[in-house]
């Protein structure tokens, strides 16, 4: 059985997309972008942008009675490869050893304003 995830503290975007689903003891994060509760985007300051795309995965996990250290597997697409170093210093202000595993892709995003977007799965026994 599929459940949704639902955060109060991520945008609801008017898109067909979760924040996120349970389907037994994993958590799958929909694909996070730096939108604030608000729905205005981050945008200007890479660092502030990749603390709010983190923020919201972070959100996601603990709205499904997780910690970002249940998190086991990380995708982040990035518009931009240059900036594959900044987002590691602050991923690093999030994750902890043992890190996740993780892959990095290079990929525009679907607005032109975003340079990071990530998504997550999580192990977090129901019940």
């Amino acid at each position: 059985m599929i459940n949704e995830i639902v955060s109060s503290r991520v945008a609801h975007l008017d898109l067909p997309l979760p924040h996120g689903v349970r389907a037994g003891d994993f958590v799958f994060v929909s694909g996070q972008v730096a939108a604030l509760p608000d729905g205005t985007i981050v945008t200007g300051d890479f660092e502030a942008e990749v603390r709010a795309v983190l923020d919201n995965v972070r959100n996601v996990v603990e709205a499904a009675g997780g910690t970002l250290a249940d998190v086991c597997k990380v995708t982040v697409f990035l518009g931009n490869t240059t900036l594959f170093e900044r987002m590691n210093r602050v991923y690093q202000e999030y994750f902890t050893p043992p890190y996740p595993a993780r892959s990095t892709v290079l990929a525009p995003l679907s607005n032109p304003d975003l340079r990071i977007e990530i998504e997550a799965v999580a192990y977090i026994p129901a019940g």
